[in-house]
């Protein structure tokens, strides 16, 4: 953690976001490497931790002895304010170094409106926001993820896009710029040449010249010399045998996807033509159920999870779908781990895969019927009926489910306001089918969601060529519809269209959107994808000060033969194949999944035929496996919840952990401490109590809880087990598996009870002290250590939060004893506060009274909080 943050880094929002010391991350001399790479997610850290290609990529590059990765997110603005106001520059999580100190800076690109933060990230890091403005000694600037499909937006700012999968391409890069640097041969403009020339992958957007047409049109898109016309994308062939982060780095605070992600196969068999990952990703690679076993057994065990999400984007398409769950719930289920399946389809949504994996976190189950009528599906080659959709909602709702989520989108091709109406039509009839299931649960009553997107029109994709509606039109689309819901039990979000219109715009626009995005830095537009600073009126004021017409990327029908901003990207799938499907579409004309017909998408030539299971040429390639029940092993309900009490045995004895809390745990809260305390008993495997009910978890009691920022020298765990273990091995397996900054004290039987710790003696360090009261600290520390002694004799009255609110509240009765001292240039104050139930007095109080009272000052000071001890009533030592 780097010391000059630590002056202030409790002030701000979440400041595990920043200290970095999660295990798993990597760490090495980088005296030794020869290429240091920052990989930076542009948005926060909770969900840039979730992010499994970065996880992947930032262990592809650690494999390389010779290349350290380190991680970077984007800071929230509060930190990001400190930061500025002192100077700081962006910096990473391992090592705490500047990232403008590194050889080359990644960003993934997973949202179109992350640009802004992009550049905010480069200008915080202190790098020139242009290309053409950075020197040979500067870093090289690197972009991946979907977005980089459409690179043009983010041309002037960034070095290399590295299209497709980058586990082998970025290898290689790493590779090639290391070979350069020690032959002599590097500099910013040669290596750029040899990327885009000598390696495959890599777009490089200054070695193109792009000229426009008189009406704003593309007229051409011109490489130089020797550069190719078109990047084509790079892939895993044989995803088997494809990287796995084992074990992955994990976050000390929540994350928005906390759980083991176990990636089944990429790719889709399905060509809805308005979805981007559908075509980019091709061709289907799938995991061998063996595998996948083997993976998710690695990853819980490393971990400590007790969820499994199979993802994918559509997981029951996996043509070995059954074998893979019997696989999994012949382990999970006495592992007490739930599976999760998050892109179910309705028309494969049956009875025996509900009983296979039904997640009983949830009485919701969620599918994307995406438009409100037959002729619409048929438009967007959904290739789902209403009748499935009905099905599918009956099966949930006889499996116990009572909720029910579905996804529509509205200002698609073609859409008429019947089809608006549709949504709603759609929406009764699931409610509906409630009321006709008869071993439907009864105990509270359905509710069905809808989840209305706006249509953006993505490159790529069939719908490519079309036009957005106007955010007006999208607003009275959404209008109509709410009109047209009647029930009560129908809840009805809708996405705003401000947003979806500033994602149109940089989803097709070109290399002109540079000044915008630059102007829009300059005026401190960022994190546009979060609610409370998007301002759609701010960006078009910026668009208006560049001289551009956002209405031309985001509403203008482009014909079939007009040259698109990224014709340079080659993704597999052909042009002539996008076209005939949007032809297509005007017709309301299906094309079946991949798996019953090939129809010449093109991507084929991107793998062997064995890699690309239902390509033409594979063997076997129309077998999919069916997905039958099994009485035995499919469990849900009460009957599962009886089968999980049947396997927790009774408890045998109270153990008590003493541990300290101390380096990165010191900036977390208490929530998140218990769950990364969890964590490391579920990988101990230890034989501890599991709570009953549907979702058994350890049954774990804490000492009271330490606010984020302070410290404890003898913390308390207690737990129970089932079967004997001796204290000495209960040691060994929990010291092996705490993360950094929980260190195992002592193990032993508890004879007490947690509720009799009545007072915690804390040690209070002022640091950075000037003055007291105006005058210099050190001329009158005995003084101000005389003061302290008394000072809660009397009525101390402070604004203190409570369950009731925050009041005046004198918090001297609830300090025993204060002392202090004043040594190199330190203020300790020693404070024994209460510490029991609804009397609990936070120390931060006792601390912040303090400062108040004597005044003190300093532009770096801050104060530390470390409990030393718990005590009984009579001040003895909690034991």
């Amino acid at each position: 953690m780097r010391e000059d943050i630590k002056s202030f880094i409790t002030s701000v929002a979440k400041p595990g976001r920043y200290t970095g010391g999660e295990s798993g991350s990597v760490y090495k001399d980088k005296s030794a490497v020869d290429l240091r790479v920052a990989f930076c997610f542009p948005d926060t850290y909770e969900i840039g931790m979730s992010n499994l290609g970065m996880r992947i990529l930032y262990g592809c590059l650690n494999k390389l002895d010779n290349v350290w990765c380190e991680r970077v997110y984007a800071p929230w603005t509060d930190m990001e304010e400190e930061m500025r106001r002192r100077n700081i520059p962006l910096f990473t999580h391992e090592s705490g170094d500047a990232v403008g100190e590194f050889d080359m800076v990644a960003f993934t690109l997973q949202y179109e409106l992350c640009y802004s933060n992009v550049l905010n990230m480069i200008d915080l890091a202190g790098i020139p926001l242009r290309c053409a403005d950075r020197s040979d000694d500067m870093p090289i600037i690197i972009a991946g993820g979907h977005c980089s499909y459409n690179p043009e937006p983010l041309a002037d700012f960034v070095d290399i896009f590295s299209i497709g999968e980058g586990e082998e391409s970025l290898p290689e890069l790493a590779e090639l710029y290391i070979k350069m640097k020690k032959d002599g041969t590097y500099t910013r403009k040669a290596f750029l040449k040899a990327a885009a020339c000598e390696l495959e992958g890599f777009y490089v957007p200054s070695l193109y010249h792009v000229t426009y047409n008189d009406d704003g049109t593309i007229c051409s898109i011109e490489p130089e010399v020797g550069v190719p016309s078109k990047v084509t994308k790079r892939i895993i062939a044989d995803v088997d045998n494809a990287y796995v982060p084992t074990p992955p780095v994990m976050p000390n605070i929540d994350i928005v996807h906390d759980r083991v992600t176990l990636e089944v196969f990429r790719g889709c068999v399905r060509g809805c033509r308005f979805c981007q990952a559908g075509f980019i990703c091709r061709p289907v690679r799938e995991k061998s159920p063996e595998t996948l076993n083997a993976q998710a057994k690695l990853l819980c065990s490393a971990t400590g999870y007790d969820e499994i999400s199979l993802s994918s984007l559509s997981i029951s398409d996996y043509s070995k779908v059954g074998t893979l769950t019997d696989d999994l719930l012949s382990w999970t289920n006495e592992e007490k781990i739930n599976l999760s399946l998050p892109s179910l389809r309705a028309d494969t949504f049956t009875k025996e895969l509900m009983d296979k994996i039904s997640s009983v976190r949830s009485s919701t189950v969620t599918f994307a019927p995406e438009a409100g009528s037959q002729r619409l599906r048929d438009v967007i080659n959904k290739n789902v009926t209403e009748e499935e959709i009905l099905k599918a909602a009956s099966v949930a709702y006889g499996a116990g489910k009572n909720k029910i989520k579905l996804y529509f989108m509205n200002g698609l091709p073609c859409e008429t306001d019947e089809d608006v109406e549709g949504i709603a039509s759609v929406a009764n009839h699931v409610l509906d089918e409630y009321y006709k299931t008869p071993n439907r649960n009864r105990k509270q009553p359905p509710q069905v969601t809808l989840s209305v997107a706006c249509f953006i029109p993505k490159p790529h994709t069939p719908f490519q060529w079309e036009g957005q509606n106007s955010f007006d039109e999208l607003e009275r689309k959404q209008k109509l519809l709410s009109g047209s819901i009647k029930d009560r039990k129908i809840r009805y979000n809708y996405h705003d269209a401000r947003v979806s219109h500033l994602e149109a715009v940089f989803a097709r626009g070109d290399r002109r959107l540079g000044a915008a995005l630059e102007e829009a830095h300059r005026r401190q537009i960022r994190f546009d994808a979060w609610e409370e600073f998007f301002d759609l009126d701010r960006w078009l004021k910026v668009f208006d000060f560049c001289g551009i017409d956002p209405a031309f990327y985001a509403n203008r029908t482009i014909p079939d033969d007009e040259t698109l901003p990224w014709d340079v990207i080659d993704c597999g799938v052909t042009k002539d194949f996008l076209l005939r499907e949007r032809h297509k579409a005007y017709e309301a004309a299906t094309t079946p999944s991949c798996r019953e017909k090939c129809s010449g998408c093109g991507v084929s030539k991107l793998v062997p035929a064995e890699y690309c299971r239902w390509c033409p040429g594979h063997p076997g390639g129309d077998e999919v496996e069916a997905i039958t029940g099994n009485a035995e092993e499919a469990l849900v309900g009460d009957e599962l919840l009886k089968n999980r009490q049947l396997t927790n045995p009774k408890p045998i004895r109270a153990i008590r952990v003493r541990f300290e809390k101390s380096g990165p745990m010191l900036y977390i809260s208490h929530l998140d401490l218990a769950k990364c305390v969890m964590r490391a008993v579920v990988k101990s495997k230890l034989p501890v109590w599991y709570s009953e009910g549907f979702n058994p978890i350890p049954h774990l009691v804490f000492s009271p809880p330490l606010s984020v920022g302070c410290g404890g020298e003898s913390e308390i765990l207690d737990f129970k087990i089932v079967s004997e273990i001796s204290d000495s091995e209960i040691f060994s397996r929990l010291s092996e598996a705490m993360p950094a900054g929980i260190t195992v004290r002592e193990v032993y039987t508890a004879e007490t009870k947690l509720k009799e710790i009545t007072w915690g003696e804390n040690l209070i360090t002022f640091r950075g002290i000037e003055t007291v009261r105006g005058e210099r600290a050190e001329s009158n520390a005995v003084d101000i250590c005389a003061e302290i002694s008394v000072m809660f004799d009397s009525p101390v009255v402070m604004m203190k939060r409570s369950k009731r609110g925050e009041r005046e509240c004198d918090i001297s009765p609830l300090v025993k004893n204060a002392a202090a001292e004043y040594s190199d240039g330190a203020l300790k104050v020693t404070v024994i506060t209460s510490a029991a139930g609804e009397n609990y007095l936070n120390p931060e109080y006792a601390a912040k009274a303090i400062e108040k009272q004597l005044e003190l000052s300093g532009k770096m000071m801050f104060h530390t909080i470390t409990r030393k001890s718990l005590m009984l009533s009579d001040g003895s030592e909690f034991r």
